[in-house]
């Protein structure tokens, strides 16, 4: 893992990145979208209500974009307004996952040369999760979006054990099979579920004597790297990552910690 690095192609936009705002018709701008829902009747005082929200929040300049009943006593709204504050881009730091970009076939001649043996992956959704699309755009034969999950690599053996497995009996499973990979899917994140779920899932591990033996990848919607890397986990993936993207990162981790022996 390591900080995010600023690419020389940001400055050569000419983007003063101390002071960094979003923008949506003119750059620097400031401006915003942000929806919620208040628990009202839509009127003339619940859209008051909602621009005052937005105003609290720090906007200026607020519209109602869009405004839905949803029935008599709710309201969904969309504010666009003016954000005028800015971040100093060129200080963050977040941990990075650097797996660098390789397709089916090239992940498969990869282990092939550093590891010589078949990965063991297995993966699920755990605890009362039952959304299984997820774990099986990763896992299963098909993939998603022209992207082949795991069960279709040469050189990884993958197990998909579904939707609504108890911790307990994901951690014992892998440890059965003698895992070199666990890979659990959070898409319900009502109250923060996923946390506590992802949080007895690494004191499992620990408790079962082999978390050092094994990579473990949390992934779904609201997953980044840093809740995972918080949470107690090697790497997250969040949306818009693909079977090939947690391939090439097992790989490669897997044979950095061959090489450190």
């Amino acid at each position: 893992m390591s900080g995010y690095s600023i690419e020389k192609k940001e400055y050569d936009m000419g983007l003063d990145l101390q002071k960094l705002k979003p923008y949506g018709d003119t750059l620097n701008d400031g401006k915003v979208q942000l929806s919620f829902t208040l628990p009202v009747h839509s009127c003339e005082k619940s859209t008051e209500a909602a621009r005052e929200i937005a105003s609290e929040m720090g906007l200026t300049d607020i519209v109602a974009a869009h405004i839905k009943p949803l029935d008599d006593n709710y309201t969904f709204y969309v504010m666009y307004g003016t954000f005028n504050k800015s971040i100093d881009y060129s200080k963050i730091e977040v941990p990075d996952i650097e797996n660098g970009a390789m397709d089916m076939n090239e992940i498969d001649d990869f282990i092939k040369a550093h590891l010589k043996r078949k990965i063991i992956v297995v993966g699920a959704s755990t605890g009362t999760d039952a959304h299984t699309v997820g774990i099986d755009a990763i896992m299963n034969m098909k993939g998603y979006a022209g992207h082949y999950g795991l069960e279709r690599y040469e050189m990884i053996e993958a197990h998909n054990l579904g939707a609504q497995i108890p911790n307990i009996d994901f951690v014992r499973f892998a440890k059965s099979v003698k895992a070199d990979v666990l890979l659990v899917s959070q898409t319900v994140t009502q109250k923060d579920i996923h946390i506590q779920n992802l949080t007895q899932l690494v004191e499992m591990v620990e408790a079962e004597g082999f978390r050092e033996c094994v990579l473990l990848i949390c992934g779904g919607a609201r997953i980044s790297n840093r809740l995972a890397v918080e949470l107690g986990y090697d790497a997250g993936f969040g949306s818009g990552k693909f079977a090939d993207d947690v391939a090439a990162y097992i790989a490669r981790e897997l044979s950095d910690r061959k090489e450190r022996g």
